[in-house]
């Protein structure tokens, strides 16, 4: 007589699928922790720099069309002095814009940006009177005496077009005038004078 042969079944367990997600999962932690403690470690420290109240940020707290105005009067000051140089004196608004140098120029860019109406004070700044002061400020940009000076540029953004009668930073900020900074830091790249 045959017997039958007793079937015999054995289990077989998983390799431990649930030790090797733990263990990719700490490995990810590690290498998290560690990109962020070497972040921490080399990069590059923002310090704050503080502005004083009559002062305004230009990389901060200006409109995209108050920025793009300071960025041209910064441009156009550096053409300023070395028309100044060829000439010996400042060069007229008509001047600036025959040359086609924003600001001073009236064309589609300056109308969309506050479409400001330039003049030269002879004391030694040009003013642009803002016709839109919601969309961009009145801008003033002192010139200073001599070619080795810097420029300085205030803003006032409530479209008075009380007359400047000095420039002295305390009656400018009796006006309600602002002075535009700008602070560079390791996280901007630097203004090259040459």
């Amino acid at each position: 007589m045959n017997r039958p042969t007793p079937h015999h079944s054995q289990v077989v367990r998983p390799a431990g699928a649930g030790h090797e997600t733990l263990y990719v999962l700490l490995i990810s932690l590690l290498i998290v922790a560690l990109s962020a403690s070497v972040v921490m470690l080399r990069g590059e420290r923002q310090d704050e720099q503080t502005i004083a109240g009559q002062q305004i940020d230009a990389r901060r707290d200006l409109s995209a069309a108050e920025q793009g105005i300071y960025t041209d009067l910064r441009v156009a000051f550096d053409e300023i002095q070395l028309l100044r140089e060829d000439t010996g004196s400042v060069p007229s608004v008509a001047t600036l814009a025959g040359e086609a140098l924003p600001p001073f120029v009236d064309d589609a860019g300056s109308q969309s940006r506050g479409n400001h109406h330039w003049q030269w004070l002879p004391s030694g700044a040009y003013l642009g009177h803002s016709q839109a002061p919601r969309v961009a400020g009145s801008f003033l940009m002192i010139v200073p005496h001599d070619t080795t000076g810097e420029v300085d540029i205030w803003l006032r953004r409530d479209g008075a077009a009380d007359p400047i009668t000095t420039f002295e930073p305390a009656a400018l900020i009796d006006a309600g005038w602002q002075q535009v900074v700008s602070h560079y830091d390791a996280g901007v790249t630097r203004e090259h004078r040459h």
